[in-house]
């Protein structure tokens, strides 16, 4: 686990939006991303009959279609262990294999930081 008071200030806010996004929208995963401009874009997971995404992959697509070239950085708060092979593929599609990933719990608490390589 991580000391949140350690994390820069700027991934403590991905992480706070993340869980955020989790709690109000009452999904599995909240996930936020930060692009190379500093803007953030916050995502749930997406649950329709005819289309299903993670939260993280949501945030991202959320970023490209809003004009993000890169990403600095990326958080999810999910009950799962870590941040799937999949998921860390769209965080290094759009910001290189070398972006951190954030993965917190339902608490807001950062377990592990991967990266997306």
């Amino acid at each position: 686990m991580t000391d949140n008071s350690a994390l820069d200030p700027e991934d403590r806010k991905i992480v706070t939006l993340a869980r955020s996004a989790r709690a109000r929208n009452g999904v599995p995963e909240g996930a936020a991303v930060r692009d190379e401009t500093g803007r953030t874009y916050v995502a749930g997971t997406v649950a329709l009959d005819s289309l299903k995404l993670s939260a993280l992959r949501t945030a991202v697509a959320m970023a490209v279609a809003s004009g993000a070239t890169s990403l600095e950085a990326a958080a999810v708060v999910t009950e799962a262990e870590g941040a799937s092979a999949e998921d860390r593929a769209a965080v290094r599609d759009l910001g290189g294999p070398e972006t951190p990933v954030l993965v917190a719990g339902a608490d807001g608490v950062v377990r592990t930081t991967v990266t997306a390589g």
